[in-house]
């Protein structure tokens, strides 16, 4: 079965933020490069990588099925010819868990690869982000691009 075909890495990367919301495991590994260097850092946790082993933390993490929503704000990228960078704001939304919603939000970085199959996902960096750091935190105007 052909894997999907991502144009842009703002295709790979909506795709990404898609699976994730919906628990979607095998979107969510159509999103990696078939690379052996591909890295994966939660929150608070481990690096990972290698295939296998992301795919093991999406399994646990999807184990429950789909738990919430997540948006994207604040996004700068640097995107060349083969090589994107794009480093976010996630707000993640949690089903029936208000207490969950006043998490801060998540700082990530995000770096995509132009391959012979398309753009793909090679790195996936996320930390908690102090508070303030945001925009809307600092009384900052938002830069639309």
């Amino acid at each position: 079965m052909p894997r999907k075909l991502f144009p842009t890495p703002a295709d790979c990367e909506a795709a990404f933020y898609d699976a994730l919301e919906r628990a979607d495991l095998k979107l969510m590994m159509t999103v990696w490069a078939d690379e052996p260097a591909i890295v994966c850092i939660h929150p608070q946790g481990p690096r990972l990588a290698g295939m296998m082993a992301i795919r093991e933390s999406f399994t646990e993490l999807f184990s429950h099925g789909p738990n919430g929503t997540v948006h994207v704000s604040e996004l700068r990228n640097q995107v060349g010819q083969t090589l994107a960078v794009h480093n976010v704001y996630e707000t993640f939304q949690v089903k029936n868990d208000p207490a969950a919603n006043s998490i801060p939000p998540v700082l990530a970085t995000n770096v995509y690869l132009l391959t012979p199959n398309g753009w793909r996902m090679t790195l996936h960096h996320a930390s908690v982000s102090p508070r303030g750091t945001v925009a809307e935190e600092q009384g900052v105007a938002r830069i639309l691009h």
